[in-house]
């Protein structure tokens, strides 16, 4: 074990990643969302989900315990015993970010190119100038 690890067991780095997961739920509120429906322009608050992120992860555990990216890169394989929850940490923010896109929650656009689901289609252009030949305008009659 590395002495200066920050979480000593997967258990600890789960805990963070449930209060990560916790802290997002409150930081909806800073999203509000107005709209105005109905025939009457009813006004209606909504606090959107805030999806989950290595990143804000990583954020969220800086400001609150250390770094935490070697955990991620299983740097000099020393975090190996890590390897399980930070996979099972990839997959539910992949799952929450696929889900959320094709729900509408999230922009699909970015949740596609974020996971690797984006469509790579090559449209290979083959054409050329087509003119017509035009008969000479001297030899016209008047």
């Amino acid at each position: 074990m590395h002495p200066t690890r920050i979480f000593k067991s997967p258990e600890e780095l789960r805990e963070a990643w449930n209060k990560y997961k916790d802290q997002l739920i409150e930081d909806s509120n800073k999203w509000e969302k107005i709209q105005y429906v109905g025939k009457d322009g009813n006004r209606v608050t909504d606090y959107p989900k805030v999806p989950l992120t290595l990143a804000g992860f990583e954020v969220y555990c800086y400001n609150n315990y250390g770094c935490v990216e070697q955990y991620f890169k299983n740097q000099g394989d020393l975090y190996n015993d890590f390897v399980p929850i930070c996979s099972h940490i990839r997959k539910e923010i992949r799952a929450d970010q696929i889900a959320g896109g094709l729900l509408g929650f999230y922009n699909p656009s970015i949740t596609q190119r974020l996971n690797g689901l984006t469509d790579k289609k090559e449209v290979d252009h083959k054409g050329g100038i087509n003119i017509p030949s035009v008969p000479d305008i001297g030899d016209r009659k008047k």
